[in-house]
């Protein structure tokens, strides 16, 4: 062979090296970058149809914009101090607010309450107010403490919203820091390797940069929505799927490298062998959160999209740059270890393999008995919401100031729920809010702003406004605005609509509940087409699709008995099983894939008794190492003090932990070993193709 052909095949791998060190010079800083195109603003991610939507619509015809109301709430240094006599007082630094920028509407007058130890401001914001929010409410708080003798705490929504956005300050450097520093240190002690985990590191952030570039440019131009969650989940989603199809490429490039000397030809066989479990797994993700398109929650829609791209961006780099740097290694990527067939850990998976070969009845049906009683206790999993207090995992300074509002005002103070009528029937309608039970008060919008005037009437329609007896972030609110729905649309002519705060959570709630209903199936369906068409069988994709669910419903039992009785979680938001179910079962699939794909390959050659053994041992501790990874990356998400994430990494971590461990290394070879070739029904392996001792009786011993 000339000299010529062999200098040409060293240019790909160095031209693409060249190109994935530009992207990362390049398009790297924008994973820190996506905090600018991010909203953090609840109000942006309500359900498309909804009804509170539809008052926020109508609203504007009252010339009233949508408003973020912050709730300032004065009390005295001691109970009764003559907190009356203040009340000017807090009048005039309510005043001094009408010219600020960030405020939007007229400001009422300040609020006694009824036992004269605390006064109500509320003090209407603009809601696009974005990372100015803070700053207008230090202005706020500067403006009330002028009032003498009394404590300042900020409560409602805007509060709330300043206390979210603290939550996700500096997400884009802690996360990454957290997640890269855990799995580097997880590829070292399972590698022992100096270079290897580097290379793959390396390759997830230069990922990661190309996706968030690609979201970047799509938020810029409102294609997508990112808030802090979405933000949080891509860098997660794409350090760990990186991370995972690079474990399973390195690992086959080692078997190849073992078995012939040229780098060249073991990584065209590598390739070769394992790109299309690495595509198949990667479009099973990816089309799983594609799925949550279907969703009616802005919020829900955005993560489909945002985590393709970023399941996408790398499988790109796993299956370019990598085998680059990987050729131009060769061997020194794994030094000091060496490339030998059996690897480490492979004596483990022998013996574990050896108890799947001797008792596979046994094993599938301790481990499906152990599955079952943790899914025994997946309906403990309380998931209708929860209130403000438990939105944290941190004390914040709106929950504090919200329980103190709550001591001295009814709990819908200052955040009233927002009703939009038929003039005609004012009457009528002001009669039956009045008469629901957990309302405290509702009066009409005047013309005049004050309390008693002339209604303002736009268009034939009035605007009411309805004060809750309890919290408005709570589930007594909740089910108070349920009764007022039922109430005011059967009041004849009304046309009533129901919205504001409470409304858009009861909204947004109700919508989290029917996207499940209608994605979990689809889900589903996408996972078993895609492994049907990999496998080439009927029977082994419903199995695996099976085992699968099962292993969810087993991590939310567990879950649900961890939250409550160990982390003191009340419930999830029902957003929370829905993305668990999405990231926990695409990406269990994905170990399956790895491991089917292999037995698959190992039976057309030995038999499926072999092949089941044979994949088992080769997979088995790459398989492990590539779920201690992800399980690790997803609880990185536990430094984010929000509950709904941190649920979000357990349920994930502790899922595919489960998976790996339980359900890909005994369940499904076990069930496999004892069906037999029949498992591969309608395919060639389906048919008995396969070595002596294939059949469901077989029990011979490794």
């Amino acid at each position: 062979m000339s000299t010529t052909p062999r200098r040409a095949r060293w240019l790909v791998p160095v031209l693409l090296v060249a190109v994935w060190l530009a992207v990362g010079g390049v398009l790297g800083p924008y994973a820190g970058r996506l905090g600018e195109v991010a909203t953090n603003d609840q109000a942006a991610f309500l359900p498309r149809s909804a009804e509170s939507t539809e008052v926020i619509a109508a609203q504007r015809a009252f010339r009233q914009n949508e408003t973020l109301p912050a709730i300032v709430v004065w009390t005295g240094t001691a109970a009764g101090t003559g907190i009356e006599d203040r009340l000017d007082a807090a009048d005039q630094a309510l005043a001094s607010l009408a010219d600020d920028q960030g405020v939007s509407g007229d400001l009422s007058p300040a609020l006694l309450s009824e036992d004269g130890e605390a006064v109500e401001g509320v003090v209407p914001l603009r809601p696009d107010l974005g990372d100015d929010l803070a700053a207008t409410l230090d202005r706020i708080r500067a403006a009330a403490e002028r009032v003498p003798g009394t404590t300042v705490r900020l409560a409602g929504p805007a509060a709330t919203q300043a206390d979210l956005s603290d939550a996700f300050a500096g997400i884009d450097g802690l996360l990454l820091a957290v997640a890269l520093a855990t799995v580097l240190v997880i590829l070292l002690l399972v590698y022992r390797s100096v270079l290897l985990p580097l290379v793959i590191i390396l390759g997830a952030v230069f990922a990661l940069g190309l996706a968030c570039a690609v979201v970047y440019a799509l938020a810029d131009h409102d294609v997508v929505r990112v808030d802090g969650q979405v933000q949080g989940i891509l860098s997660i989603l794409v350090i760990g799927a990186a991370t995972d199809y690079a474990l399973l490429l390195t690992a086959r490039y080692r078997e190849e490298l073992a078995a012939r000397t040229d780098r060249f030809a073991a990584i065209t066989a590598a390739l070769r062998k394992s790109w299309g479990a690495v595509v198949a797994s990667a479009a099973t993700v990816a089309l799983g959160l594609l799925a949550l398109l279907l969703s009616d929650l802005t919020n829900n829609r955005a993560l489909g999209p945002v985590g393709a791209i970023g399941v996408g961006c790398a499988v790109l780099s796993t299956l370019t740059f990598l085998p680059a740097v990987l050729v131009l290694l060769g061997r020194a990527a794994y030094w000091p270890a060496r490339t030998t067939a059996g690897g480490a850990g492979h004596g483990v998976w022998r013996r574990v393999a050896g108890l799947v070969d001797r008792a596979p009845r046994r094993v599938w049906a301790v481990t499906l008995a152990v599955l079952l009683a943790g899914a025994a206790f997946a309906p403990t999993l309380a998931s209708k919401g929860v209130p403000l207090d438990e939105t944290f995992v941190n004390d914040a300074p709106s929950v504090a100031a919200q329980e103190t509002l709550g001591r001295h005002f009814p709990g819908g103070s200052g955040n009233p729920t927002v009703v939009v009528a038929d003039a005609d029937r004012l009457e009528e309608v002001l009669g039956a809010a009045r008469d629901t039970e957990g309302v405290a008060s509702a009066a009409g919008a005047t013309a005049s702003g004050r309390p008693g005037g002339e209604p303002l009437v736009v268009d034939g329609r009035v605007r009411v406004d309805v004060t809750l007896d309890s919290a408005a972030d709570g589930d007594a609110a909740l089910r108070t605005v349920a009764r007022l729905r039922t109430s005011l649309h059967a009041v004849p002519g009304a046309d009533a609509l129901v919205g504001g705060y409470t409304a858009q959570r009861y909204d947004t709630l109700r919508t989290a509940e029917r996207d499940r209903t209608l994605i979990v199936p689809v889900v589903l369906a996408i996972i078993f087409l895609i492994l049907t068409a990999l496998l080439r069988s009927l029977l082994m994709p419903a199995l695996l699709v099976a085992t699968v669910a099962l292993n969810f419903l087993a991590t939310l039992g567990v879950s649900g008995l961890v939250f409550r009785h160990v982390f003191g979680f009340g419930g999830t938001d029902p957003s929370v099983p829905l993305y668990g179910f999405v990231f926990l079962v695409a990406l269990g699939v994905d170990y399956n894939i790895f491991l089917m794909s292999r037995v698959r390959e190992e039976s057309l050659r030995h038999g499926v008794r072999e092949g089941v053994l044979r994949g088992l041992v080769t997979t088995g501790g790459v398989i492990t190492s590539a779920g201690v990874v992800l399980a690790a990356t997803f609880a990185a998400l536990g430094v984010i003090p929000l509950a709904f994430l941190a649920q979000i990494a357990f349920i994930v971590a502790f899922g595919v932990l489960l998976d790996t461990l339980v359900v890909r290394s005994l369940l499904v070879p076990a069930l496999v070993r004892d069906i037999g070739a029949p498992a591969w029904w309608p395919g060639r392996l389906g048919h008995g193709r396969g070595k002596a001792g294939d059949g469901p009786s077989a029990r011979t011993r490794t």
